[in-house]
């Protein structure tokens, strides 16, 4: 008989260091977890770890989140493990089809802008991740960068539309078709 499985959705905030990647990891593997979609980020100097993660039944939300707590890299951290109500397996409008990076200097609502571009039309973003680089001059640039699912009737119109955007507000944009 198979055992039976649950879907967790396992989301740690805590000062990044090296290694916590690892240990996070390892610990979750030694639980039984097989992971699905993962995300790291550097935030700052925290760090977020954001999984959806397949485990066995015989352990609850609260025994994983009691166990991730005994690691010595997450004494500091804010964890929530809860069931993950949702399909793990993505949707077809989450197939990346373009990376697009835009930078320049700091620019309020450049976010808002992009976003509503893609949204005008029916582009999804699947991942975005936003910078601010020091230059070594005393200044900084912003590079925000998105991983996005364009409807390839729209994409010549929406692409257009991004690269006017950052044109509009001074900033460089850079496209990357993915196959």
């Amino acid at each position: 008989m198979a055992d039976k499985r649950q879907t967790l959705y396992i989301s740690i905030t805590a000062p990044d260091q090296v290694g916590l990647i690892s240990s996070i990891t390892a610990r979750l593997f030694d639980l039984g977890a097989n992971l699905a979609d993962t995300s790291f980020a550097v935030l700052g100097t925290g760090s977020e770890f954001t999984a959806v993660a397949d485990i066995g039944t015989e352990l609850s939300a609260n025994s994983v989140l009691v166990d991730l707590l005994k690691l010595d890299e997450l004494a500091d951290a804010r964890i929530k493990v809860e069931p993950f109500d949702f399909e793990a397996t993505q949707a077809a409008n989450a197939k990346i089809t373009h990376r697009i990076e835009v930078g320049g200097g700091d620019r309020p609502g450049l976010v808002a802008r992009l976003t509503e571009a893609f949204m005008d039309y029916d582009a999804n973003v699947v991942r975005m991740n936003s910078v601010n680089v020091p230059t070594g001059d005393g200044r900084s640039r912003y590079v925000t960068r998105f991983a996005v699912s364009i409807p390839i009737a729209r994409e010549a119109s929406c692409l257009a539309a991004i690269h006017n955007i950052a044109q509009q507000l001074e900033c460089s944009c850079s496209v990357m078709p993915i196959d």
